[in-house]
């Protein structure tokens, strides 16, 4: 996860009040997609949302996101699976069918494969994450394998990398925390075009004072969703502020438990930050939500720094 950097049509919009309203009902519509995957979602519901006729939706819909209605649900629920079975390893196959909205195992299970090439077992069985049990596996001769070894390795250098570079790392309790955001889709460096179109609308608001969080939320895995489909939010928090937002989107980060980890890095170190956060978490024994993205606030401006160093907080929600 790289900050100034979930690039399409999202953030291409024209400046115009119409286009501005168009967006924000089809972002409002995909908050309720993701927060009711467990339910039978039909068109009707979704595009009521919305406040769009069903056949003016689909198609608004798909212009938008690439993407049919159906295949957005379908890869979504697909994804929250696959979080599920890497975080959540006491939820069976048939909790997660449920918690995710297919009406089987077996159609779950096809689905699943057909996206992954893996059946949710042999997905669940790839994707280690007890790392701190990684240690007891050993080949029959008693030794442990290249592989492993490696794998141990690669484990010991994110740790390595926490102890050296975070500057504070551990567990708080945070309060709900309202966003004004827009969204961003694609991994790529255009993220930092989106923030200068938040802030173009942030300014005027007064809302850059400092007295409000500029940050990022991403709303997928690198690890689960393909790059060109990883979704991120370029937010300022509305904390302590009366401002308009008719004209722009809102969310609201849940209040609750997160590893929080404060580190000054440059922007080439953002991914491994954020890989040895994951691989510290899952080493202390604690268990990530998934049903809460992680995020990240920027506490200055990295341009300003001679180094060009980024102070930032990077949040990661746990049970």
């Amino acid at each position: 996860m790289l900050v100034l950097f979930n690039s399409y049509t999202f953030v291409s919009m024209e400046k115009n009040e119409k286009n501005t309203a168009v967006f924000i009902r089809i972002n409002k519509a995909i908050q309720y997609i993701e927060s009711e995957l467990a339910t039978d979602l039909s068109l009707e519901d979704v595009a009521n949302e919305a406040y769009f006729s069903p056949f003016h939706f689909h198609r608004v819909f798909k212009a938008i996101t690439k993407e049919t209605l159906h295949n957005y649900i379908t890869r979504k629920r697909i994804e929250k699976a696959a979080s599920l079975l890497i975080h959540q390893s006491e939820k069976t196959v048939t909790e997660i069918t449920e918690l995710v909205g297919f009406n089987s195992i077996a159609a779950f299970s096809r689905a699943f494969k057909k996206f992954y090439g893996l059946s949710p077992k042999e997905f669940r069985e790839k994707t280690p994450s007890k790392f701190s049990k990684i240690c007891k596996t050993e080949s029959k001769n008693g030794e442990i394998s290249t592989q492993l070894q490696q794998y141990i390795c690669n484990i010991q250098n994110h740790l390595n990398f926490i102890r050296m570079k975070a500057k504070s790392i551990g567990v708080n309790h945070i309060e709900a925390i309202k966003v004004a955001y827009i969204p961003h889709i694609g991994l790529d460096k255009s993220l930092g075009n989106t923030f200068e179109k938040l802030l173009k609308w942030a300014y005027p608001k007064g809302l850059m004072n400092g007295n409000n969080k500029v940050l990022t939320i991403y709303h997928d895995s690198p690890k689960i969703t393909a790059q060109d489909k990883l979704r991120m939010s370029a937010c300022v928090s509305l904390e302590n502020a009366e401002v308009d937002t008719s004209d722009i989107n809102t969310r609201i980060i849940p209040a609750g438990k997160y590893i929080t980890a404060h580190f000054e890095i440059s922007i080439e170190e953002f991914q491994q930050a954020w890989e040895g956060v994951f691989v510290w978490i899952f080493d202390k024994g604690f268990k990530v939500r998934s049903d809460i993205d992680p995020f990240e606030v920027y506490l200055n401006n990295f341009n300003e720094h001679p180094e060009k160093i980024c102070f930032v907080d990077l949040y990661v929600p746990i049970q």
